[in-house]
């Protein structure tokens, strides 16, 4: 099968478009043949080796930098060393073709998403890994994945659509999940045009939940059309805009230097929850402001247990939208990578493999 072979740390040389053996089910396991896989922070986070230590920082940053992004980093990976070669893509929506012994067989030919994060030793301990960061994942024609992973769903979304909800709308609705928001918070959500972002919004929406998105200028209406009730343009002075603690919950994927100020936003008791630092991994942290307000702070990868099946059942009952900005061929991953950094979108960008 054709398959993007990542090689190791590096620039977009390192996405390697070639042919590689088929996958082949073991116990317990399913072959699905990826029908469009989504590109997300995490695919460029990993090739580049920015979840290591020794990155202080944002992404983009790092991308940018040829000689910082070939170092080979034995820490680059989300919690073990990357396998290095392999096939990246966390999220897929694919056609399932092949199921081990002792399996359903009325899966075949199901249409599936895929929960690309997994917790191999159950939902009582955090321990997860991820298709696409610790094993083989979707961007390619086929993918190997564990049967308790697919989830069946009946639902009249294209592939496309279907293929960028995983990660981005997982991540969110973990996120919301663990701050427990409600109808009483008013949330504010920064990178509120990214693909993470943008379902936060409409996640918390869903919540009956007032939002506010910080987003730039060009793309405030299409925050608005999602369901923001607010709009804060992005680089401006946040507490002179919306004042000192005046916001319930922080959902925050960006990081960087506006850290601080989150904090300052956010209520007496009021709740922070981050699953990402696009912006910048390394903040100030001022603990007087974090003890003497009450606030918890709130780390997000596992995905907690009710996640994923919450997202398949708003997907079926058309409760949240899909918000696909452009497509592209499977082999051309690098030059979507590259608009993806570029961050002129609004939404997800999705992967097709050849068939």
């Amino acid at each position: 099968m054709k398959a993007i072979v990542t090689t190791g740390n590096g620039g977009y040389d390192k996405l390697v478009y070639k042919d590689v053996p088929m996958p082949t089910v073991g116990s317990g396991e399913v072959l699905i043949q990826v029908l469009a896989a989504g590109v997300n922070n995490t695919e460029i986070n990993t090739r580049v080796g920015w979840y290591s230590d020794s990155v202080t920082v944002s992404t983009n940053s790092v991308a940018d930098d040829g000689e910082l992004a070939e170092i080979q980093k034995a820490d680059g990976g989300w919690n073990l060393a990357t396998p290095f070669p392999f096939i990246q893509g966390t999220d897929c929506c694919g056609k399932v073709v092949e199921v081990a012994e002792g399996l359903n067989k009325q899966l075949l030919g199901k249409r599936v998403l895929v929960r690309p994060c997994m917790r191999p030793d159950g939902f009582g301990s955090m321990r997860n890994i991820w298709m696409g960061s610790d094993f083989d994942g979707a961007f390619a024609q086929f993918v190997k994945v564990p049967a308790s992973e697919v989830f069946v769903l009946d639902s009249n979304w294209s592939d496309v659509e279907l293929g960028s909800i995983p990660c981005s709308y997982g991540s969110a609705e973990n996120m919301l999940l663990r701050a427990n928001i409600s109808p009483n918070d008013h949330v504010l959500i920064a990178g509120a045009s990214g693909g993470v972002g943008s379902a936060a919004v409409q996640l918390a929406k869903l919540r009956g939940a007032r939002v506010t998105a910080i987003v730039g200028a060009a793309k405030s209406a299409h925050a608005i059309n999602i369901g923001a009730d607010q709009i804060v343009e992005r680089g401006t002075d946040y507490v002179a805009g919306l004042g000192a603690e005046s916001v319930d919950v922080v959902v925050d994927n960006v990081g960087g230097k506006d850290f601080g100020l989150m904090l300052k936003l956010l209520r007496r008791g009021g709740r922070y929850v981050s699953s990402g630092a696009i912006g910048g991994p390394i903040v100030n942290l001022d603990l007087r402001t974090f003890y003497l307000k009450d606030l918890t702070l709130i780390g997000c990868t596992a995905w907690d247990e009710p996640v994923f099946g919450n997202l398949v059942s708003y997907i079926e009952k058309n409760k949240i939208k899909p918000l696909v900005a452009k497509t592209f061929a499977l082999r051309d991953i690098a030059k979507a990578q590259s608009e993806f950094l570029e961050k002129k979108h609004f939404g997800k960008f999705v992967l097709v493999p050849e068939h």
